[in-house]
């Protein structure tokens, strides 16, 4: 059981994954890992997350999965994770049938993976399975539809409504943020601490970083692809979209927040 990775992994894709690190994504999750701990990434993407949350629970043994292999060595190519810390191994999985035994891991973590996964309650009972009694699964998704900027441009709001669409024709869940407490109730869990963060971009600097990496994301990602070759959009569209992601982040007015969901679930 999968689902198409609606963002893909172009240039501009890996570029905002890694801008994230275990603070500015995981900090919700920081407070509760102690030294020696055992963990699994799920869904590691370049590893940035996965290095900080290996420093957390050093020495302490850190798995970090992901679906492909090509999608695995990004975090072997980039970070060399495992050559610097020592205690992180990589693997190949699917969240939705993971290949450990119950109970494997003190921590099992996921970073913007449910909403992209075909069945995300399923995959929050696989993540509850091989967790260890007492142990702890967490995770943390946006909420697309929260999403809010401004100046409110015509073409962003064009933009979000074609993500929306995007992601949904390949099985996904935008707005999964906003049902991860559902979800971890659905998977059986019922010690669940539900919360929520917001990345916020506001700074010439951010605007500048989330602005272009957004403005090059609309036109040659695979989401660009997607949206092309499916007819929601022609290549106008998305130069249009793209040149009003440049004036966006051009404006000294501009602002844009991301809300997130997240829960800790004790199982």
């Amino acid at each position: 059981m999968s689902n198409v990775y609606t963002h893909g992994h172009h240039e501009s894709v890996l570029r905002s994954h890694r801008w994230r690190t275990a603070q500015n994504s995981a900090a919700y999750l920081l407070p509760h890992l102690r030294a020696g701990m055992s963990l699994l990434d799920v869904g590691c993407g370049p590893g940035t997350i996965t290095a900080g949350l290996a420093e957390a629970v050093a020495p302490g043994p850190v798995t970090a999965l992901e679906r492909t292999e090509p999608a695995l060595a990004l975090a072997r190519e980039s970070l060399h994770v495992s050559l610097r810390l020592g205690n992180v191994a990589f693997t190949v999985g699917d969240v939705h049938s993971l290949d450990f035994s119950d109970g494997s891991f003190d921590v099992v973590h996921a970073h913007q993976v449910l909403q992209h996964v075909a069945d995300p309650a399923r995959a929050l009972s696989e993540m509850r399975r091989v967790a260890a009694d007492g142990g702890i699964v967490a995770a943390r998704d946006s909420d697309y539809s929260g999403f809010m900027w401004y100046p409110r441009l015509p073409e962003l709001d064009r933009w979000m409504s074609l993500y929306q669409a995007a992601a949904r024709a390949n099985g996904g869940d935008p707005d999964a943020g906003r049902r991860l407490l559902a979800l971890a109730r659905r998977a059986g869990f019922t010690r669940i601490t539900s919360t929520a963060s917001v990345w916020c971009f506001s700074t010439a600097e951010d605007r500048a970083w989330w602005g272009g990496m957004w403005a090059e994301r609309i036109v040659e990602s695979d989401l660009a692809r997607q949206l092309a070759d499916s007819g929601l959009a022609t290549m106008a569209d998305l130069r249009a979209i793209s040149a009003a992601w440049t004036r966006w982040a051009s404006d000294g007015d501009g602002w844009f927040a991301v809300p997130h969901g997240e829960i800790v679930c004790q199982k």
